[in-house]
């Protein structure tokens, strides 16, 4: 699969396939952070690094706004554990809550 281009519509990062919607990714923006609350990934595109690509999207943008995350989705959680070299992105004080190494 070629690397889709990853859209943001201020709320919702998206990826497309063909056409259609293959993984979505729910925010919010706070003072200093955004907020990553959900992550879906179409089944016909599980496997495919979809959800990947949207948290790596995810993670850029907060770099190039100078923010935390918080990562309330499962999923962001489990690629920050497979990458713990962008821990550095959620504060200290919020990793433990996160199941996170401090």
């Amino acid at each position: 699969m070629d690397t889709p281009p990853v859209h943001d519509d201020g709320s919702r990062l998206t990826v497309e396939v063909d056409g259609a919607v293959a993984g979505y990714l729910l925010y919010s923006r706070e003072p200093e952070l955004l907020r990553l609350a959900h992550t879906v990934v179409d089944p016909a595109h599980e496997g495919t690094g979809v959800g990947s690509r949207l948290v790596c999207a995810a993670l850029a943008s907060a770099r190039e706004q100078g923010l935390g995350i918080v990562p309330q989705c499962s999923f962001v959680r489990s690629y920050l554990a497979r990458h713990p070299e962008d821990l550095e992105l959620v504060p200290a004080s919020l990793r433990a809550e996160h199941g996170l190494p401090g």
